[in-house]
């Protein structure tokens, strides 16, 4: 039996696409990846989640969506942003082809986030869980690869930091970056409270 584990990278950055990753294995050959030490991608450094993106793709096989800013954008106007990484889930899920997909549940309710990405699918069965990169090694293999191909795609944004709202070389990019030439840049997710606020910031300034 197939079993694939699909997870995310960037849905709370600044900056850059929200990466969506999925990893499949046949079930009897599960140890390989636990062998790899693989586990979430939060958890591992840069160097190895780098050689372990390496040896997880020449392994097993795996399909990644690089998702836009303005698409992200778009799902935050319209308070669709689950349901935006489910579509995208379930096009990884339906490429893959597994038995069971494990899925890591960005919605509070795992069972109606697992329901969605399933329907979309065409009934595949889905087993939607909080932390599952922690519970399932496949579900980390595609954290990794999740992760990898996310950090490779902001390294090319020449920006400072790592694009979150809790890095202040961020932020302090985007400030002077607006302050420049009053408007964020195009990579920027115009949409997310962060960007909106340093927005105001000058705004505000402005009127003052």
């Amino acid at each position: 039996m197939r079993v694939c584990g699909i997870d995310e990278a960037g849905r709370g950055s600044m900056v850059g696409p929200l990466v969506v990753a999925g990893v499949v294995s046949d079930e009897s050959k599960l140890d390989t990846i636990i062998k790899m030490g693989v586990k979430d991608s939060k958890l591992l450094d840069a160097e190895s989640r780098e050689r372990l993106y390496g040896e997880i793709i020449k392994t097993l096989e795996y399909h990644v969506e690089v998702i836009p800013p303005d698409q992200v954008d778009g799902a935050v106007i319209w308070h669709d942003l689950n349901k935006l990484e489910a579509t995208h889930m379930a096009i990884i899920a339906k490429k893959l082809g597994a038995e069971t997909t494990h899925v890591d549940s960005c919605d509070v309710n795992e069972e109606r986030f697992g329901k969605t990405i399933s329907e979309m699918s065409g009934g595949l069965k889905i087993n939607s869980k909080h932390h599952a990169d922690a519970l399932y090694p496949v579900v980390s293999a595609a954290s990794i690869v999740a992760k990898v191909t996310r950090d490779r795609e902001v390294a090319k944004l020449g920006i400072s930091g790592s694009g979150y709202p809790s890095d202040e070389s961020s932020v302090e990019y985007l400030r002077n970056y607006y302050s420049k030439h009053k408007q964020m840049p195009s990579f920027a997710r115009k949409k997310w409270d962060p960007v909106m606020r340093i927005v105001t910031s000058f705004c505000q300034q402005t009127l003052d």
